[in-house]
């Protein structure tokens, strides 16, 4: 089998086979880029050398072999050569890119005596001791396993006593003592010697790279992102190119438009006399890109070029690495850029609009998930106007966020898991071993680093805000302090980060969520042009309903009214009526709810301006607005004006033992009819009222936990008999529907009798998979991650709809409904109503809408387009291969 592809005979893009670094450096090859030679060991290397007990098997080994003597040839140079040594390269490359997340060696093929060499061929001695410095470090910590903070100490402890600002004021001699201090690292750190030959150094590398696919830190970016884990990384062998041969020469990572914005201008930094990882890392600040047109001003037009038409070619955003050797050009990477989700929507508008890619293209470009981190937090305005900012930094990623700081990704983890406080990363910088407390920090804020460093470019992937390179901070990690502008911060102390500007401010601030921009509303138009599903909110106040709107909903596919019960007020009258005894003590407390929810029902049907709202009567318990500890029911007692005696025997006798499939839903319309007619007649009589007005009000009453067509039938006659009742009372008539919530599994299994006395169908998902699963929905965390990290469970059912069990309970409900009423409208109002992945599956099963939070509704929105091009794509593609 053939393992080994040289980047110039690849003509396609193989991006499974060479991974993401390895297609596009054979297609820059390609397109005649200056890319330094070299080539690709594919993922099926990689599944070979897992296969083989994670060794490379004997066909890679020779044809690493055979790779190397070919380029060798064509660059003239030899490994372990005395007269013109090669120097490589081993980059891990994926098929879908993890930044940061896997392993990168250096300058392999230096040892004592290619040093050397080095050194004398290029006539500066500097250059070469501190390209071995970078080897002996780099390949120390990957594959022997070294901390990299050990090497960088000694780093460190040297320019600290030669009072040096950065790395390129270390002389040689510096460098020489750094050499040997790293070796001896070897012995006292892994207990052998850094292997002095090229090629033990070269297999070594890639074994190490091929080990770090399953390494703690890809495996948590993984799962955090929904990577599949068999894929396996590729290797990429090149040869080396030096952006640290002198003050002519260095490395830089730039982006053909702003990563965080999206604006349309070339974006990125560069540092001289550097190489490899050091923009990322932080160690010095790096320069914009804009000012190597005035140290390099023909390169920079050649950048530039370079960096179009490579955009124009990949028809989207890129992320390039390149280096600069004697002032010369060399392009190391090209790949699709991480962005956040504005500059997501923004780029995918505008390449639109300049003809590069179709509306369908950029609507299938940008994560749903990430539509709702556009409505980025904004600190309150004047609570702003109270704080002074403390220090500022680069605003590497937008937001605003306050949250406790912690200084390592440990103690940020247990504080938020442990005691669920809000917190904030901040650290001098961050690497890969920080992702677990990355991934759950409100905002992460670095000393060191620059726009394009790996905590700017792991936040804007996350859409957490972020400010790096923060002027003014200390962080002393022995002392677990840090110091800002000479105030003292300890583990635990308030911070609050402004990523869209940079700074930072002592203490807690109010967050705003913001608003829709233009172009995410030009998104938003495309998908529901594009899209089938309706998209509707569950709203419970007019300040929901009036967001959801915002935000282009529908209507309302679901207002909970058990949640309009819980103002003090109202609670007191719902208590009244509860422990009242017979129908005549229940008149007064149903007389005064009546009131207070046309009111409520009034508001949401005059922000409707005639949209649909489906309007669920009561589901909880009673047994849930009654209080239980002592202190609380001698204090209603007193309210109410009763004996607490009496209340305590009340309260036991609506306690339920298993109450989530005790008294509730529409068993409490056949115990308690008044309740629900108390109900139906405020919903009735609001929408009356504002037809009077001219406003035409359609509305939709949702019974729910139906489990039979009996039983509907039965409230459906309570609902029918009240609304009837009204209308004769009023002497005017609208029209209105009865539907069901399905959140019984047997209710989803004689769907065509239920169907027969329903107007409509709406899915509970929450409900429906408990009674499937036989979970708790408030239980289940105590033993759902455990489930999914042993793979007992793809996903936590609640949040991502169950396709091989809930599903199709859903699925055959939705075919057994529609035989007997084929134009029967079906909606989903559980959680995963807003969830992309699970409307997918509803827009295939063909349900007429979907009902989610206000926020959730752009994402909704999305993702029911995404999933209708991808059927309508689907489809195409079926109907070309049967025409063929």
């Amino acid at each position: 089998m053939k393992y080994i592809y040289r980047f110039e005979e690849v003509n396609k893009d193989m991006r499974g086979l060479l991974g993401g670094k390895g297609a596009n450096l054979a297609q820059m090859t390609s397109l005649g880029f200056p890319v330094p030679s070299g080539f690709t060991i594919s993922t099926e290397a990689c599944q070979a050398f897992y296969d083989n007990g994670n060794q490379l098997n004997g066909d890679t080994l020779s044809q690493i072999d055979e790779a190397l003597a070919q380029l060798s040839n064509k660059v003239g140079k030899q490994f372990n050569s005395t007269e013109n040594p090669l120097l490589v390269s081993v980059r891990s490359g994926a098929a879908i890119s993890m930044p940061g997340m896997m392993d990168t060696i250096l300058n392999i093929g230096l040892n004592d005596q290619t040093v050397k060499t080095l050194a004398a061929i290029t006539d500066n001695e500097r250059f070469a001791y501190d390209s071995y410095r970078r080897l002996l470090a780099m390949f120390g910590n990957v594959v022997y396993e070294i901390p990299e903070d050990i090497f960088d100490q000694i780093l460190e402890d040297t320019k600290i006593t030669n009072h040096y600002a950065s790395d390129v004021d270390l002389t040689v001699e510096d460098l020489h003592t750094i050499v040997g201090k790293f070796k001896e690292l070897y012995i006292a750190q892994a207990g052998k010697e850094f292997p002095q030959d090229p090629k033990v150094q070269l297999l070594a590398a890639v074994n190490a790279v091929f080990e770090s696919w399953n390494n703690h830190r890809a495996q948590v970016y993984r799962r955090e992102n929904h990577i599949p884990s068999d894929l396996g990384t590729a290797v990429n062998v090149q040869m080396m190119v030096f952006g640290n041969a002198g003050e002519d020469s260095g490395t830089g990572v730039a982006f053909t438009r702003n990563p965080a914005t999206g604006e349309n201008k070339l974006f990125g930094e560069y540092l001289l006399n550097a190489q490899g990882e050091d923009v990322v890392a932080g160690i010095r600040t790096p320069q914009p890109i804009s000012t190597l047109a005035e140290t390099m001003p023909d390169l920079y037009n050649e950048f530039v070029a370079t960096a179009n038409k490579l955009e124009t070619h990949y028809r989207n955003m890129q992320d390039l690495e390149f280096t600069i050797e004697h002032g010369t050009l060399y392009m190391l990477q090209a790949r699709n850029g991480k962005r956040t989700p504005t500059a997501a929507v923004k780029i995918a508008v505008d390449l639109v609009e300049e003809g590069l890619i179709s509306r369908t293209e950029a609507l299938l470009r940008i994560n749903p998930d990430s539509v709702g981190a556009i409505l980025y937090p904004e600190f309150d305005e004047q609570a702003l106007k109270k704080s002074q900012p403390a220090a500022s930094g680069l605003p590497a990623s937008p937001g605003a966020a306050s949250g406790q700081i912690y200084f390592t990704a440990e103690s940020a983890k247990a504080a938020h898991d442990d005691l669920e406080q809000q917190v904030i990363l901040v650290r001098q910088d961050t690497s890969p071993e920080d992702i677990e407390g990355m991934v759950i920090s409100e905002a992460i804020v670095t000393s060191r680093g620059g726009m394009t460093s790996h905590a700017a470019v792991v936040a804007r992937g996350m859409g957490t805000p972020a400010t790096v390179g923060v002027n003014g901070l200390q962080v002393d990690y022995q002392n677990g302090m840090a110091t800002i502008a000479g105030t003292e911060l300890h583990e635990g102390d308030w911070l609050s980060v402004d990523g869209t500007n940079g700074n930072l401010y002592l203490g807690k601030i109010q967050t705003n969520d913001s608003k829709v921009n233009d172009d995410l509303s030009t998104i938003l138009d495309w998908s529901k042009q594009e899209g089938d599903l309706g998209v509707y909110a569950n709203a419970d106040t007019p300040a929901d309903f009036a967001q959801a709107l915002k935000f282009g909903a529908d209507g309302i596919g679901l207002t909970r009214t058990e949640h309009m019960f819980f103002k003090p007020e109202r609670l007191l009258e719902m208590r009244r009526l509860i422990i009242a005894e017979d129908v005549e003590e229940r008149k007064a407390p149903l007389a005064e709810l009546l009131q207070m929810q046309q009111g409520d029902f009034y508001e949401l049907f005059r922000l409707s301006e005639g949209r649909s709202v489906t309007i669920r009567l009561l589901d909880p318990p009673l047994h849930e607005f009654l209080p239980h500890d002592a202190k609380e029911i001698a204090k209603v007692s007193d309210q109410l004006g009763i004996d607490p005696g009496y209340l305590v025997r009340r309260v036991d006798a609506l306690k339920e033992i298993n109450p989530m499939l005790g008294h509730r839903g529409d068993r409490l319309a056949v115990t308690f009819p008044d309740i629900y007619e108390m109900q139906v007649r405020a919903i009735i009589g609001a929408a009356l009222e504002l037809h009077t007005q001219g406003l035409e009000i359609q509305p939709h009453i949702m019974i729910p936990l139906t489990g039979s067509k009996a039983e509907m039938n039965w409230v459906r006659d309570i609902v029918v008999n009240q609304v009837e009742s009204l209308f004769d009372e009023r002497g005017t008539r609208l029209k209105y529907t009865v539907g069901t919530m399905m959140e019984i599994p047997r209710a989803c299994l004689t769907a065509d009798k239920v169907a027969e006395v329903s107007d409509f169908f709406s899915f509970g998902t929450n409900d429906l998979t408990q009674l499937t699963y036989g979970f708790s929905r408030d239980d289940v965390g105590s033993f759902m991650p455990e489930y999914i990290e042993k793979g007992l469970l793809k996903a936590d059912s609640f949040q991502t709809v169950d396709v091989d069990g809930v599903g199709e309970l859903m699925k055959m409900a939705v075919e057994r409904g529609r035989m007997t009423k084929p134009d029967l409208p079906i909606g989903v109002c559980g959680e995963v109503g807003g969830d992309p992945k699970s409307i997918e599956f509803f827009e295939a099963i063909n349900v007429s809408y979907v009902s989610c939070s206000p926020y959730r509704v752009p994402v909704a929105r999305l993702a029911a387009a995404q999933a209708r091009i991808r059927r309508s794509q689907t489809q195409d593609v079926i109907a070309s291969f049967v025409k063929s």
